[in-house]
């Protein structure tokens, strides 16, 4: 089994930044594909970001040149920069691996 530790979320302004941090233990070396999704009060879950052990992400549209996930395979971690952050990115922040292990999500609130 796969267990997932986050990080890294909070209260930051309007056009600040801020990075995520998510930690797989057990067995990683099944791991696939990591990522980040969202869930905003009264909204459905939604991708974030997602990447591969090749490398290949891939970048939800209202994120993109805003937000860069990035994975060390050497420590398990996946990170998600955001910046340039927008009211509209608050939202309870969850690590994913495969999509079949989930974190146990960190809010992310942005407001001045």
């Amino acid at each position: 089994q796969v267990q997932l530790v986050e990080s890294g979320g909070g209260l930051v302004q309007p056009g600040g930044s801020l990075i995520l941090s998510c930690t797989a233990s057990g067995t990683t070396g099944t791991i696939m594909s990591m990522g980040w999704y969202r869930q905003a009060p009264g909204k459905q879950r939604e991708l974030v970001a997602t990447i591969t052990g090749s490398f290949i992400t891939n970048y939800a549209d209202s994120v993109k040149g805003r937000f860069v996930i990035s994975r060390d395979g050497a420590k398990n971690t996946v990170y998600l920069e955001m910046i340039s952050l927008k009211r509209e990115d608050t939202a309870v922040y969850y690590c994913t691996a495969d999509m079949s292990t989930w974190g146990q999500g960190m809010q992310v609130t942005v407001s001045s």
